[in-house]
């Protein structure tokens, strides 16, 4: 292996730990521009003001995630990927200094932009080194930083006075780096995209547009009934994409990868996050990063594993998350961090496995598809799992540390009863396709399986 291609994969592999942590960081709502917001000015409205703007990440990152996604494969990746570098910075720095709330929502806007055109970028050079153990450490991180992005953006939130020591430069640093090792790096672009390949991956941008507006519209004293209305019609909108893509010719993949993202989006972020408060209090971040680890490793199991047992993995891995959100319906609320882990673990570990197995066999195209119904799955999960919460909140109305406590459990119970059954039904969703391989096109873009077989076509490079 000649040094230019060393240089490649170790870009490849740092792009893969790095570029989806950092962008899973930039989703919490909750952050050191929160607390600057209140201590700037104690009127609630300013408050409120600063909490809104700084939950606008996310949704400018759902709907700038498939456009990048088809920028990625038209032209070449490691050019789109410093641009998404280049957003997300100025979004982080920008929000160091931003005194107002509308600076604060500009800054926010900025990084889940940036985020959303780093994402599909290092998939695709992950993708060009059509390696299974490369694309099972992107697909491990992913989970891990879905996992760990709020206890650790509460944790930096409630230091003291250290406003800077916030968990979201350092990524953004490495995935400088692993940008710059890329560049230098020989890299093998993937076949040329077609036109259907490209008109599918940007399928989810319209419903992701629909559900960021809504979204955000629904944070101005909707009830949170017609909140949670919005966030059952997203997931349907999600679900139903990946559900009409499995079997697509350009996007479709023997495994479901795109019904297998959604089960990333909606059961791991919405699921760990209510957990990650009294985390962050008592500064238990342990078991935040057993799960992580453990999403690491079960998308490195599913690398290893033989055809017939990534078939299994897919189903194996929503059977751990089901296992993991009963758990936390049994356990007390906030569970001690022994109990904790005994959630998060089994979560981490079931995702994760699910996911890289459902990625082995797949191409970019589906690859990408997916990656577009993940993030409104995401959000769909977000606004359950609040909304719920929010209406047991109004019912009761507590007064005390204890009733708010109580109020907040049960409607986290509520959220994981639904979880559970979600848990089936998209198990069910991703294997009924899998019983059967999608229809294949004449020429296809190799999956990170398909070994180092050489493409003279230069659509990505």
């Amino acid at each position: 292996m000649s040094c230019r291609s060393l240089i490649s994969v170790a870009g490849a592999l740092l792009l893969a730990l790095t570029v989806p942590p950092a962008v899973a960081l930039v989703l919490p709502g909750t952050g050191p521009h929160v607390l600057a917001a209140a201590e700037a000015g104690t009127v609630d409205a300013r408050v409120a003001g600063a909490a809104l703007a700084a939950g606008l990440a996310l949704p400018a990152l759902l709907v700038t995630v498939p456009l990048a996604a088809v920028l990625s494969r038209r032209f070449p990746a490691r050019a789109v990927l410093p641009a998404g570098l280049a957003c997300l910075a100025a979004g982080l720095i920008g929000v160091r200094f931003a005194g107002t709330v509308p600076q604060v929502a500009a800054a926010r806007l900025l990084q889940g932009a940036g985020a959303g055109i780093m994402l599909p970028a290092s998939l695709v050079l992950v993708w060009q080194r059509r390696n299974r153990v490369l694309a099972a450490v992107w697909a491990g991180s992913l989970v891990a930083g879905l996992l760990v992005a709020t206890p650790l953006a509460l944790h930096a939130a409630t230091r003291a006075g250290d406003r800077a020591a916030a968990p979201f430069l350092w990524p953004a640093a490495a995935a400088l780096v692993a940008a710059l090792l890329c560049l230098a790096g020989r890299n093998e672009p993937l076949p040329a995209s077609k036109h259907a390949e490209r008109s599918q991956i940007v399928l989810p941008a319209a419903p992701a547009a629909g559900l960021a507006f809504l979204a955000v519209a629904s944070s101005h004293d909707w009830s949170p009934g017609a909140r949670l209305l919005v966030g059952c019609v997203a997931l349907a909108a999600a679900l139903g994409l990946a559900l009409a893509a499995a079997r697509d010719a350009a996007v479709g993949s023997p495994l479901s990868c795109a019904v297998v993202m959604v089960t990333a989006g909606l059961l791991t972020f919405p699921l760990a996050g209510p957990l990650a408060g009294p985390a962050a209090e008592g500064g238990t971040l342990l078991p935040f990063g057993a799960g992580g680890a453990a999403a690491l490793a079960g998308a490195l199991l599913a690398a290893a594993l033989p055809g017939r047992g990534a078939r299994a993995a897919v189903p194996a891995g929503h059977a751990l998350v089901l296992a993991a959100a009963l758990v936390a319906l049994l356990v007390p609320f906030p569970p001690r961090p022994p109990l904790l882990a005994a959630v998060l673990i089994p979560l981490g570990l079931g995702v994760g496995l699910a996911l890289a197995a459902s990625l082995r066999d797949a191409r970019a195209g589906a690859a990408l598809f997916g990656l577009g119904v993940c993030f409104p799955a995401v959000l769909a999960g977000q606004l359950m799992a609040l909304s719920l919460q929010a209406g047991r909140w109004q019912r009761v109305g507590p007064d005390t540390a204890g009733e708010r406590l109580s109020v907040l459990a049960g409607g986290y119970r509520q959220w994981l009863v639904l979880a559970c059954a979600l848990a089936v039904l998209l198990a069910v969703a991703a294997w009924r396709p899998a019983r059967r391989p999608p229809r294949r096109p004449a020429r296809r873009a190799a999956a990170p399986s398909d070994g180092a077989e050489a493409v003279s076509a230069a659509s990505a490079g």
